[in-house]
């Protein structure tokens, strides 16, 4: 009765993309998202606790027990979304239980099948995942292609609402988008510009605020995504935008509505990371020095903490991650389906816990591996 299953998985293991769960120990961590070293942080898990201590006074058990719009709702929960929301710059946010409930949930709940939606490819699975449940009409162009973008705002035809969805950072290559000449092309095309800022928060812009922030044009902005499981280092994310759109998203995002509450402890650790990533100045100084360092050796690296590699076959890019694990780094590949066929990469993620003789010997490790494949 379940040979479906086994042969799907078969056919995903002869193909080569067969995803297992692994726990990694004793290794670098040139992996995880943790770009600021806050899930690690000995400081954010004081103020965590300091913060429980004052759990009698926000709720009365360990779970939210419900939706927001049932029992799940605290006033703790509403002055931290408006907190967060004013700390940005917007007038108002909506927490999620993660980035991916947060941008399905925004997309269906503002587009229709009378609008468009103008996405750039390299946008996550969650935008994507949103778009197709909108029923609204997609319109996909090259990545951070203007000129693309410009031909598809002018030749649509569609008479509703247009939106544009595209991520500040982009999380498989650290490709930073061009926010300026897309707002200006939201402007002249009368597009709603989606802005995910997943991978920018904590890590630039003033205070940490983000790539929007640091271009000022949060006013361009429809609604922005921020989320919580980066460089944050806990779990969660927040729509920011209108107070117009926060109702909407109330009364129409079915991830918020049908959702159990993030509960206290979760909310407790988003405050408390808030009150500590702002003044992160130096760590975010030394993240710029490591992806400074990196560029000077690694042709077409990024300005982001994210840096890929492209290596071409599934298989390729598991055995270079294997050499680099063997050798006491925890790398990852990125394979297809995940990615584009024939795009398959190395994904390195620098942290400003990593030290620069820790990214020297990477990139040492890395430069005999290329000399060793065109040998």
């Amino acid at each position: 009765m379940t040979a479906f299953l086994e042969n799907k998985l078969i056919k995903r293991k002869t193909s080569g993309n067969l995803r297992t769960l692994k726990v990694t120990q004793n290794l670098i961590d040139f992996a995880s998202n943790d770009y600021l070293g806050l899930s690690r942080s000995e400081k954010l898990a004081e103020n965590v606790f300091q913060e429980w201590s004052e759990y009698e006074k926000h709720s009365t058990g360990m779970g939210s027990t419900g939706s927001r719009l049932l029992t799940g709702n605290t006033l703790y929960a509403q002055e931290l979304e408006d907190s967060i929301a004013t700390f940005h710059g917007y007038e108002a946010g909506v927490l999620f239980n993660c980035g991916y409930m947060a941008n399905v949930g925004l997309i269906a709940a503002i587009a229709n099948s009378h609008d468009a939606i103008f996405y750039d490819l390299n946008v996550h699975a969650s935008t994507h995942d949103g778009i197709r449940i909108s029923c609204a009409e997609g319109f996909p162009f090259r990545h951070n292609d203007l000129e693309h973008l410009e031909k598809r705002l002018k030749n649509s035809r569609v008479k509703g609402n247009r939106f544009i969805c595209i991520e500040s950072i982009y999380s498989t290559d650290g490709t930073k988008a061009p926010l300026q000449e897309i707002c200006e092309l939201s402007k002249k095309y009368d597009a709603h510009l989606i802005v995910d800022e997943a991978h920018a928060v904590g890590t630039c812009g003033p205070k940490g605020r983000g790539f929007v922030a640091a271009h000022n044009l949060t006013e361009c902005v429809f609604a922005q995504i921020t989320t919580f499981g980066k460089a944050l280092g806990t779990q969660g994310a927040i729509v920011l935008g209108s107070n117009l759109l926060k109702q909407s998203l109330i009364n129409f995002a079915r991830s918020y509505i049908y959702t159990t509450a993030l509960p206290f402890h979760a909310l407790a650790v988003i405050k408390c990371s808030y009150a500590l990533f702002p003044a992160f100045e130096k760590q975010r100084a030394h993240l710029q020095e490591l992806i400074q360092m990196f560029r000077q050796v690694q042709i077409n690296a990024s300005e982001a903490p994210i840096q890929s590699i492209g290596i071409k076959g599934n298989e390729n890019a598991i055995n270079l991650s294997k050499y680099l694990v063997e050798t006491g780094f925890d790398v990852r590949a990125l394979l297809s389906p995940t990615v584009k066929q024939g795009h398959e990469r190395l994904r390195i993620c620098l942290h400003s816990f990593n030290t620069k003789a820790e990214v020297s010997a990477l990139l040492k490790c890395l430069e005999c591996q290329r000399r060793f494949n065109h040998a």
